[in-house]
């Protein structure tokens, strides 16, 4: 009880030193400012603002000294106060406003970055349940983002698997004929007093099979070569009739073999301007693309007609028709109808794809169109 009374009356003497201590602190500033400060601030007064003038009267022969003060030099010292006042609060203001609003958007940014992190790594999260309404829109932009992200995550898985499967059937299909080639050349080589009609047979059958190892060995490159770099257009004015006459051409044996022809209905003046070279392997890769579908001894119409200030190219072809859901896929990469696998002109499914990419390239179209079994793509290129 004896202690507790000391600490008590020990805290109060406490209390009271620092109240007179403060106290004289305060008068000794006071003081201070009062007699230095004061006489300080009234000789610059003096000299700044203040005008003396001295008078002397010629009859008692004394001089009168008055001081007056300048206003206009006050008023001006006064303004430019008021002006460094203000420009001094407006920085005040400014720098509050500035920092006050950084930290409020980092913050706000940095919620938001947790937000979205939360959302992108949840699985089947909900944006409205993940983002509060502050952050509505941005959980709104960021749940159509998730979408594309997922369908072109979607698109990607497919085009793999389309090329997994792809090479699968391309290296099953290497095997057949290099065996039937080996097979066939064995046979001649262990029986060289064979009849000439029959070596000739043998000879005709493992050259038509090294042809097709070729081609394979073609669609292996072009898997390896495709959109790995982009070419430059090097465009010129084209003789399109002359193009597409010098592509059936070109195409005759195959048409040939497969008993089709090709007629073409377009001007013999009609210009274009682009690229020949990929352009050429755009109407090629369609037209092997019309060889492989069409029905046996059918004729493949090519046409090519001025629209305003495009050129309209179409090849057509009858054959199967393409159901709607596949004719929408059939520009994509390592596409390829089911009855192309078992065909000796089944390629990787890219011919199409470059075509699409190479019109497009040129700032034109590339599209479709399949019902009661005619099949037509249209090719529209700007003329200039």
């Amino acid at each position: 009880m004896v202690i507790k009374l000391k600490d008590r009356l020990l805290f109060l003497l406490k209390v009271i030193i620092s109240f007179y201590v403060i106290l004289i602190v305060c008068y000794g500033i006071f003081y201070l400012v009062d007699t230095l400060g004061n006489g300080l601030f009234l000789d610059w007064f003096v000299r700044k603002f203040v005008v003396s003038t001295s008078q002397e009267n010629t009859d008692s022969g004394m001089s009168y000294y008055s001081q007056d003060i300048s206003w206009p030099v006050l008023k001006d010292f006064l303004l430019k106060c008021f002006c460094a006042i203000v420009l001094f609060m407006a920085a005040v203001i400014y720098s509050t406003i500035h920092f006050y609003t950084r930290k409020k958007v980092k913050a706000a940014a940095n919620e938001a970055v947790k937000l979205i992190h939360t959302y992108m790594n949840t699985e089947n999260a909900k944006a409205e349940v993940i983002f509060s309404p502050p952050y509505g829109e941005l959980g709104t932009e960021m749940e159509r983002v998730k979408t594309v992200m997922e369908h072109h995550e979607q698109i990607l898985k497919e085009e793999s698997r389309r090329k997994s499967d792809l090479l699968t059937y391309l290296a099953h299909d290497l095997k057949t004929p290099l065996t039937s080639v080996m097979g066939y050349l064995s046979l001649l080589n262990e029986a060289p007093d064979m009849p000439e009609e029959q070596k000739e047979k043998y000879v005709g059958i493992a050259f038509d099979k090294a042809c097709r190892l070729e081609s394979l060995l073609n669609e292996f490159f072009e898997i390896t070569r495709y959109n790995l770099q982009e070419i430059p257009l090097e465009k010129e004015t084209i003789d399109l009739y002359y193009m597409l006459v010098q592509m059936m051409d070109e195409f005759y044996p195959i048409l040939s073999a497969h008993g089709n022809t090709a007629s073409l209905h377009a001007d013999e003046n009609l210009k274009l301007y682009g690229d020949p070279e990929k352009l050429a392997r755009v109407f090629n890769n369609i037209l092997k693309n019309a060889v492989a579908y069409s029905y046996p001894d059918t004729a493949i119409e090519i046409s090519a007609k001025e629209i305003d200030e495009s050129v309209e190219i179409s090849i057509g072809n009858k054959g199967k028709t393409i159901p709607a859901q596949k004719l929408e896929s059939i520009f994509e990469k390592f596409f390829r109808l089911d009855e192309a696998r078992g065909s000796n002109t089944g390629g990787a499914g890219l011919g199409l794809a470059i075509a699409k990419e190479i019109v497009e390239q040129h700032g034109g179209t590339l599209r479709a169109e399949s019902k009661e079994e005619l099949t037509v793509f249209y090719v529209s290129l700007p003329k200039r």
